[in-house]
């Protein structure tokens, strides 16, 4: 994702800083960047967590602003704090509404005050074993036990019968602390046949906000994004409206500025809000193909001050978009993460109608401290 801001930032005159850990001294971000600053070693907490290593490299290099990218510090509302002490623009949204989409006990509480329709659930504070096992016969099985603080299918658990739930809760409960440092849970109707749907939203300080269509990312395996395409097929465009303007009151109802996505679970001719990205997503590449847009500028260009480029009604939509991931696995051992030197990698950048995002070349190699 560094690399790709890099491409748009260049493109609009702007000089970039990259910062690396040990293991990325050699990785391409560095080698694009117009200045690069070494801020630890390799575990990501000893780095590109470190909220003081990463302004410092800001402070010496002068830079105005500082894009989060996707994962580490991107949705981290004390990073957000950090930069705004430090008089430097976070590309992203403000804390408050980082925070507010934090939780996912406090967002779908907020979102049900928003009328933005919710799966069945409990979402509150009450965290009693016995308590929950009531809510789960309440609502009715099977249930999704998921943690209120995380994501990536980390702390979620599918419970098909009451005999089943306690020791599930017990294993939630401990993923989620251990991924997140906080145990609570929340407790959903688990959907037999879902589709996962998301809206692109954009926000800015003008008091304006459009949605730029969805993405169906239903392709998923242990709980994260493989395939995603856009716009979602079969999706009426009576559907589509009604999705966008549930995603657009939603953003509203935190206060968003900035790139986000609002993410929906549906079945039949229902939907259902699940959680807010408030970040620049991994797929957002198959929404620049639908709509003709750099969302990356759009971002840079709100958070200098000016109004979103367009219109809801001015938005495109062309054309039909897929998105696939290369990973770093093997798959001769269940698909399980490789590291390693990569030897050879070929990419087609020069198929038309084919984008390629890439942060890694042959002989580059791929560490144990990140994801593959």
């Amino acid at each position: 994702i560094a690399v790709r801001i890099m491409r748009t930032a260049k493109a609009m005159g702007l000089k970039t800083v990259a910062v690396y850990s040990q293991a990325d001294a050699r990785a391409l971000h560095v080698e694009r960047a117009d200045e690069a600053y070494p801020i630890g070693p390799a575990p990501a907490r000893e780095s590109y967590l470190r909220i003081e290593a990463i302004l410092d490299a800001a402070r010496m290099s002068g830079a105005d602003a500082i894009h989060p990218g996707y994962g580490f510090l991107s949705e981290n509302a004390e990073f957000a704090d950090a930069c705004a002490r430090a008089d430097i623009v976070f590309v992203g949204p403000p804390a408050s509404a980082i925070r507010a989409m934090g939780s996912k006990s406090a967002a779908k509480a907020l979102m049900e005050k928003a009328g933005v329709p919710l799966v069945p659930g409990y979402h509150g504070a009450d965290q009693d074993e016995a308590f929950l096992a009531r809510k789960a016969d309440e609502i009715g099985y099977p249930v999704l036990i998921k943690a209120s603080a995380g994501g990536g299918g980390k702390g979620m658990k599918v419970v098909r019968a009451a005999d089943e739930f306690a020791e599930a809760l017990a294993s939630a409960k401990r993923e989620a602390k251990n991924a997140f440092g906080d145990d609570q849970v929340l407790i959903e109707k688990y959907l037999t046949k879902p589709r996962h749907i998301e809206v692109q939203v954009f926000a800015d300080t003008h008091g304006n906000a459009v949605y730029l269509h969805e993405r169906d990312c239903s392709i998923q395996r242990r709980h994260q994004k493989v395939v995603e395409e856009a716009p979602a097929p079969g999706l009426t465009p009576e559907r589509r409206a009604a999705m966008g303007k549930a995603a657009v009151d939603a953003a509203k109802a935190v206060g968003y500025v900035g790139a986000g996505t609002v993410e929906f679970i549906a079945e039949g001719d229902d939907f259902f809000f699940m959680e807010m990205n408030t970040r620049l997503q991994v797929e957002h590449p198959v929404t620049e193909a639908i709509t003709g847009q750099d969302l990356v500028e759009w971002q840079i260009r709100v958070a200098r001050g000016e109004k979103l480029p367009l219109a809801q009604e001015d938005i495109p939509l062309i054309g039909h978009a897929i998105e696939v991931r290369l990973y770093a696995e093997d798959p001769a051992r269940d698909f399980l993460p490789q590291v390693g030197r990569l030897d050879h990698l070929r990419l087609p950048f020069d198929l038309a109608g084919l984008r390629v995002d890439s942060g890694v070349r042959a002989g580059d190699s791929v560490s144990i401290h990140y994801d593959p």
